[in-house]
């Protein structure tokens, strides 16, 4: 059972999206690194939050979207990096 990822786009004609890398200084790089990595740990997090809620769902509501008790509980228990 895979987790759903969440699609997010940039701002149209925010500065930091529109200007290349190379042109950047080492604090704009740095900026711009940082960002990706906050995002990532972000995605993370939110996947453990989708899997412990599913640990959470009681039989009926995990019937309602057709996950299995098995599949729940094996999602729920994978890592967060996972």
């Amino acid at each position: 059972m895979d987790t759903i990822e969440t699609i997010r786009y940039a701002r149209p004609g925010s500065g930091a999206q529109s200007e290349p890398l190379a042109h950047r200084g080492f604090v704009g790089r740095l900026v711009v690194v940082l960002r990706s990595i906050a995002r990532q740990i972000d995605r993370m997090l939110e996947r453990r939050r989708g899997r412990l809620a599913l640990l959470e769902m009681t039989d009926e509501q995990l019937k309602d979207i057709g996950v299995s008790r098995c599949d729940a509980h094996r999602e729920g228990i994978r890592a967060f990096w996972e």
